[in-house]
């Protein structure tokens, strides 16, 4: 069964975690993220400490709201 996608944006590290590509680096992709900004591309995982060039094509697993709400 396909799973939906979900936001890069909104997404906790554990929901990122059970992203076969991304597994074991969730934490650092949140943590990327509250540092430097919402993500604006899937291109920019490739600047998250550990990821440059493993992520492949996520385009089935994440998408990218840059317009969406601040949690909170």
């Amino acid at each position: 069964m396909a799973r939906a996608t979900i936001d890069l944006n909104a997404a906790t590290a554990e929901e990122l975690d059970e992203i076969p590509a991304l597994r074991g680096h969730g934490f650092e992709i949140v943590r990327t993220r509250e540092e430097r900004g919402r993500f604006t591309s899937l291109r920019q995982l490739d600047e998250v400490p550990g990821l440059a060039g493993k992520t492949g094509d996520l385009t089935e697993s994440l998408t990218v709201d840059d317009r969406s709400q601040e949690p909170g």
